[in-house]
């Protein structure tokens, strides 16, 4: 593997990693009290122990209204020294610091985040069910603001980088797709006016991060179903992201809550989802109907690939960072090939926190995810947590749903 690029140096505006792998923003429904944790500490020492260049945090908002869980961080001045000993632990082992930056818009409760949940457009969340209200253009530039302030709060807590998530049905995403924004002011309609609220947001994320933190987007290449964004648009989209000053950008795609398995494949476990909720209702709703709410899409590895390829050739000088189903030495190699500057993994890193050390000593390995999405079913109520690494005794139906899943 001696020409290999993995564990080779990639700069990213004002940052050096040490190597292209990232630990990506998955969310690890760590933060009870919406403020991190030891086990948000050990979980992030591990995966930079275990050699990843740098390791993302996920997914912190950056206001109240924009909590989307009760386990979620809330981008706030209390919580910055608890954040530090984190990203203190991080560095000591070697590994750069990032932390996901984003407002979760309509998919949220008031009973989570203290007000009526607010979208780009009035409408109602069928998901948890709850009325959602439009902002209104004079709500804009403050709620862009938030999203600069988060960026100085996480240069105080010591980040080397924040990643703003401005995809997968989120708020600025929801301001992009035609799907969720309805508006008739000058923020709706045309792709130039659904991308004036990014372009807001990012001038103060920009202005924030100055000339010390890298600034990566996660962005949409496709939303994922008829009537969301397609990759003419979201090219577009990429094009100004790199001419706002973004440093790199994460390719991804979906939306949580129209086609949440759209961004990670496979089948969501119906049986451990239902396992861990509280709410009787709920459970039994999806219980009912959770094969035909969240459909299946099959899993394959860098399922994401066919279409970055699209954006690697469409902007060659900007730097892009490749995610989606990576779990192998070998394919991680052909992805870095084909002319991205660095991957990121998500699910590889829960199931093995040290498969980047693992790589680099035995070549050509792969980590031992089956893809039943346990940690995906679970992550919702309690912890996100890989079902070979834990203490607990699973009770016998779901053993046989992960087991059955494994084989597909």
């Amino acid at each position: 593997m001696s020409t290999s690029k993995l564990f080779t140096p990639v700069t990213f505006g004002p940052l050096t990693l040490r190597n292209r792998t990232i630990r990506s923003a998955a969310f690890e429904s760590m933060c009870p009290g919406n403020k991190p944790s030891k086990m948000l500490f050990d979980y992030h020492q591990s995966v930079a122990a275990g050699g990843v260049g740098m390791t993302t945090i996920a997914y912190a908002s950056v206001t109240q209204s924009g909590l989307s869980f009760e386990r979620q961080l809330w981008m706030r001045p209390e919580i910055v020294p608890g954040l530090k000993e984190i990203t203190d632990a991080i560095h000591a082992e070697g590994s750069a610091a990032s932390i996901q930056l984003g407002h979760c818009g309509n998919m949220s409760h008031k009973g989570i985040c203290g007000v009526i949940p607010v979208s780009a457009s009035t409408g109602l969340n069928i998901y948890s069910p709850t009325f959602v209200r439009g902002l209104r253009k004079d709500e804009l530039p403050e709620m862009a603001k938030a999203y600069g302030e988060a960026v100085n709060l996480a240069r105080e807590a010591g980040f080397d980088a924040v990643e703003i998530h401005a995809g997968h049905g989120y708020l600025i995403s929801q301001f992009l797709s035609p799907y969720t924004n309805r508006r008739r002011d000058e923020y709706g309609g045309s792709l130039e006016n659904r991308m004036r609220f990014m372009d807001i947001v990012m001038a103060e994320v920009m202005k924030a991060a100055g000339s010390d933190i890298a600034v990566f987007v996660k962005m949409n290449m496709r939303d994922g179903f008829k009537g969301g964004m397609e990759i003419d648009e979201t090219l577009q989209v990429a094009k100004r992201l790199v001419d706002l000053g973004a440093h790199a950008l994460v390719l991804s795609g979906g939306f949580v809550s129209k086609a949440p398995m759209y961004v990670m494949r496979g089948a969501m476990p119906i049986k451990t989802l239902t396992h861990y909720m509280d709410c009787w209702w709920l459970k039994y709703s999806v219980k009912m109907a959770g094969k035909m709410m969240i459909p299946t899409v099959p899993f394959q590895e860098a399922y994401f690939l066919e279409d970055a390829l699209k954006f690697r050739e469409a902007l060659p000088d900007a730097k892009l960072v490749y995610v989606g189903g990576l779990v192998s030495r070998d394919k991680i190699d052909e992805v870095l090939d084909d002319g991205f500057d660095a991957i990121q993994m998500g699910r590889a890193l829960l199931n093995e926190p040290g498969f980047v050390n693992r790589m680099k000593e035995e070549g050509e390995v792969r980590c031992s995810c089956g893809h039943s999405n346990y940690c995906i079913g679970r992550m919702y109520t309690v912890e996100m947590a890989c079902h070979k690494h834990l203490k607990e005794q699973l009770p016998k139906s779901l053993v046989k749903e992960i087991a059955d899943l494994e084989k597909q």
